[in-house]
């Protein structure tokens, strides 16, 4: 494939804006599908995690042909806890395709992924798209993205950004809103003609800087990433330069190019295409692949640091070792450090205990998917709450501050202020979208988002929506209150029972239903009052020879609450922890008997 016809593209775009979508109607109308072939919607979605919640988690690379054109596209999540997945692979392609809902404009995601796409001046290609969708105003949103733009300092080439319409869904695109569009030709053409073609120099000395690293049972660790001068042949000798400068030696045993969805074996690559070596042992992201002859590293671009910690402990509540494969430090640890060569946005650090671990990422959601992924594979943990990373910054305390923007009906825009203004949120801007909706800006502490979300969702009915992502550090804004509501605690351990749950619902909402197993010091309700209660929802009827004539009448219980895993971790207080085993998630006190709890109290 001769370099001049080789396009490196990124599809950015904030969660749920239709960006995998956009690749779907790109395959199809790219003939990579034969014509009686079962395609599933979002085929790039390939993991389980992001079939159930609808998002992109990693990104994930492709190709397609057009004409005599080869496109290479990354598929990047629209969330910033994952921006880590979004960081290393701009170093991979020259142009990015930033796809904007053509209603909601663009979003807090939107910002931070342009942002670092911008940065690495890329070339960008906006693609409103959704323009069929009720209240759809492109052309404003097009203003806001020019705002937007010169907001992240974009330059002058930058700015003057060709703009194409789309409904995704159906699979057409059109430069004019008022034409409707009949298939995706115009933005094909668009990408051929606006994504620079990638820069190289074959004849140079080969390097190729690592930004993925995949796993084969058959293969090992493989590498991605692009040539950016000579040729890789296959089962050649080269050096890694390591980031931290170390240089060693290793032998390609394979190597691929993106095919589609597939991978091709082939027996050279050149300058400006993506490759996939096996064979390299020890291999990392951020190293570099170079010419054995002359070893030259290239600069990685840098990762942002994480800002939530959590603590990763292996398991001892009452029940633990029933439900989990790998239950043992030694295994937590090694898949922990198995983590962190995929993950360049995660640390994991030892603490003075061997059977913790602190784990840092971009946020909860980074954590949590982490977190659930982990539980897939048969692991027993548990988890503490998260806790903010704070920064020495010019001799002050600093904490993360994240951009928080809310879309709510009018009615409930005054309880949403009240509270977010106890957590220390500073508004930015108000926006009337007309149609009874209000669009509100904010300024919140990471902390103060701990908590909020079913808060939130109470105060608004349902009908609100929150998106926030990591904006800047500044200085500690001050205490902010904790969970207001305390928790109910199991007394005794045994199975709940009808009577037991009865009586326990009316100091609050509990969280279990009859039949579940519980043990003392297991939260299983949140009260009502803010303090914590014990109750025994394991309490059975006293058995009595004496009947009245309402005996048995059934017992009427409320449904329990059901938690999410995001939810648990949400809810869980300083001295609670989260048990997450493949089966089940429990909240518990950290002191599981009562009295100890009471003693721990009196000596703080």
């Amino acid at each position: 494939m001769q370099i001049e016809k080789i396009r490196n593209l990124a599809i950015i775009a904030h969660v749920d804006h239709g960006k995998t979508t956009l690749v779907d109607g790109m395959f199809r109308q790219s003939g990579i599908f034969r014509e009686n072939q079962h395609i599933v919607e979002r085929v790039m979605d390939s993991n389980d995690l992001e079939r159930e919640r609808g998002i992109t988690i990693l990104s994930k690379n492709t190709s397609i042909h057009y004409k005599d054109y080869k496109f290479n596209i990354v598929d990047t999540p629209g969330h910033a806890d994952f921006g880590g997945e979004v960081e290393r692979i701009v170093q991979m392609v020259d142009g990015v395709l930033l796809l904007v809902d053509a209603f909601e404009g663009p979003m807090p995601q939107t910002r931070f992924v342009l942002r670092k796409a911008l940065e690495a001046h890329l070339k960008p290609i906006v693609v409103i798209n959704k323009i069929d969708r009720n209240g759809a105003r492109p052309l404003e949103v097009v203003d806001q993205v020019i705002d937007l733009f010169i907001e992240l300092g974009a330059d002058e080439d930058q700015l003057d950004f060709p703009v194409m319409y789309a409904i995704a869904r159906e699979g057409v695109a059109t430069p004019d809103p008022e034409v409707p569009g009949k298939d995706l030709q115009p933005l094909f053409e668009m990408i051929a003609e606006q994504v620079p073609m990638p820069k190289g120099d074959r004849e140079k000395s080969m390097q190729m800087g690592v930004s993925v690293i995949d796993y084969s049972e058959y293969l090992g660790r493989m590498a991605i990433g692009r040539v950016t001068s000579g040729v890789i042949n296959n089962r050649e000798n080269i050096a890694v330069v390591h980031a931290d400068g170390e240089v060693s030696q290793g032998k390609i045993s394979k190597l691929f190019i993106f095919d589609g969805l597939n991978r091709k074996e082939v027996e050279k690559v050149e300058a400006g295409d993506i490759a996939i070596v096996a064979g390299i042992e020890g291999i990392n992201i951020g190293d570099t692949l170079s010419d054995r002859e002359n070893p030259q590293g290239l600069n990685f671009i840098k990762v942002d640091e994480p800002t939530i910690s959590m603590t990763f402990l292996v398991n001892k509540s009452t029940f633990a070792g029933r439900e989990g494969t790998y239950v043992t430090s030694r295994k937590l640890r090694e898949r922990l450090y198995q983590e962190i060569e995929s993950d360049v946005s995660l640390r994991v650090e030892e603490t003075d205990s061997p059977d913790a671990f602190r784990v840092s990422g971009r946020g909860e959601l980074h954590l949590s998917i982490l977190i659930e992924t982990m539980r897939r594979q048969g692991y027993e943990i548990e988890v503490s709450r998260p806790q903010i990373i704070l920064k020495e910054m010019d001799g002050k305390k600093c904490e993360p501050v994240e951009r928080l923007v809310i879309d709510v009906p009018e009615e409930y825009m005054g309880v949403v202020m009240e509270k977010l203004g106890m957590r220390q949120a500073e508004m930015k801007n108000m926006v009337n979208n007309g149609q009874g909706q209000v669009r509100l800006e904010f300024d919140i502490p990471s902390r103060g988002l701990f908590g909020y979300r079913s808060e939130f969702l109470s105060d608004t009915k349902g009908l609100g929506i929150m998106n926030h992502s990591f904006d800047h550090y500044e200085p500690y804004r001050g205490q902010i209150e904790n969970r207001s509501r305390g928790s109910l605690i199991a007394s005794d351990t045994g199975t709940a029972v009808a009577y037991g749950l009865e009586n326990a619902q009316e100091r609050g909402t509990l969280f279990i239903g009859p039949g579940m197993e519980v043990y003392e010091g297991m939260i299983v309700g949140e009260n009502a009052r803010p303090m914590d209660m014990e109750v025994n929802v394991c309490k059975k009827k006293q058995q009595t020879n004496v009947r009245s004539s309402t005996a048995d009448i059934s017992v009427q219980l409320t449904p329990p609450r059901q938690m999410s895993l995001e939810q648990c971790l949400e809810f869980v207080a300083d001295d609670e922890l989260l048990e997450i085993t493949p089966d089940n998630l429990r909240m518990r006190k950290r002191i599981l008997n009562a009295q100890e709890r009471k003693r721990s109290r009196n000596k703080k």
